[in-house]
């Protein structure tokens, strides 16, 4: 995950009650009958909403992500004329007065239609159901530019330059202090004090491999956060997508790097290596999807590689945070740095080729 989002400090519970049937009474969507939270997703809050009509997704947006640059409403046109096109989407619901943004007691509410659904990391998807994943983000990345065009300019961010090995190198000496100041050491801090030294090490023996501005890959319209926890496939018959979620982060950024970014996602092995004939499967199926060619992958390649390389959101979280929801992905996340560093070339040409 290439960009961490912001731990809500809004400590309120759940809706109640009293709030759900107002809410269900805009929608026209019957009287609350439960209302389960859902541990999924580190940002906003979802709900398992069942009432007298059927069941649902509500979705309680939290402020605070930096990264959100489209207004609501902009994101929820967006994801319906998705769906227009046939993409797996599950576009919010409108109000008794056509609006898909309601706002109670100062709280942002979003109504979905409920998607029965399980989530599949890419070693629960074959290399077809791979090729096919590649096809589907290529179809995202097209029909996003199309959609969005309509109604809303371009808006090309500013990028921020490459990380500078020499503030990584200062962000790991705070690490390291945090973690040897510890009273009484774990085994997390263990392979965390291992892992950072190994990525001081390799940052110094290739800080001449740092991306410059030249470098940045074609920009579009992305999803912004694409991975397994956002994407549902089918519980019964056949292995198909059946919604993309959490559009949150919807905007133009360099395309072929989401590309690379969910790929080292979905593709990434316990031990830190990843699949590199079903990452080949599927960047061959999104290059097609979208034409975007082999020096533009490579590209993104390296600039992904450097993110990660320079990347220490995780501790981050557990050590000035206090965090440990992501505690559990750090072994594999770590460990694919140095494993990425080794097989470099056979990487790149897994995206490439």
């Amino acid at each position: 995950m290439p960009t961490p989002p912001v731990p809500s400090a809004d400590p309120a519970p759940g809706p109640c009650a009293r709030t759900l049937t107002d809410l269900l009474r805009r929608y026209g969507a019957g009287e609350p009958v439960a209302c389960e939270p859902l541990a999924e997703g580190l940002l906003n809050r979802g709900y398992r909403l069942a009432t007298t009509r059927g069941l649902f997704f509500l979705k309680h947006h939290l402020s605070g992500d930096p990264h959100a640059v489209i207004p609501l409403a902009g994101r929820h046109r967006a994801t319906a004329a998705l769906a227009e096109l046939g993409l797996p989407v599950a576009p919010p619901l409108a109000d008794r007065d056509g609006h898909t943004v309601v706002v109670h007691r100062s709280r942002c509410y979003a109504l979905h239609p409920w998607v029965e659904g399980r989530h599949r990391d890419g070693g629960q998807l074959s290399r077809t159901q791979s090729r096919r994943l590649g096809t589907l983000l290529g179809r995202v990345h097209r029909a996003l530019e199309k959609v969005i065009v309509r109604w809303s300019p371009r808006r090309l961010p500013e990028l921020e330059p490459a990380a500078r090995p020499a503030d990584t190198q200062a962000l790991i000496d705070q690490l390291l202090v945090r973690v040897r100041s510890r009273p009484r050491r774990t085994g997390f801090d263990a392979l965390a004090e291992h892992r950072l030294l190994e990525r001081r090490t390799l940052l110094s023996a290739h800080t001449h491999l740092r991306p410059g501005r030249a470098e940045v890959p074609a920009e579009g319209w992305v999803h912004g956060d694409f991975h397994p926890l956002n994407l549902l496939y089918r519980t019964e018959g056949p292995v198909e997508p059946v919604a993309i979620v959490d559009w949150d982060r919807l905007a133009v950024r360099p395309r072929a790097e989401e590309a690379v970014r969910a790929a080292v996602i979905f593709f990434l092995r316990p031990d830190g290596s990843l699949e590199l004939p079903k990452v080949r499967a599927y960047a061959r199926a999104y290059r097609s999807a979208t034409g975007a060619s082999p020096v533009e992958l490579a590209a993104a390649v390296h600039r992904v590689w450097w993110e990660r390389l320079n990347d220490f959101w995780m501790l981050r979280w557990h050590y000035e945070r206090q965090d440990g929801r992501v505690d559990h992905q750090f072994p594999a996340a770590a460990a694919l740095v140095g494993w990425w560093t080794r097989h470099a070339p056979a990487v790149r040409d897994s995206f490439c080729d």
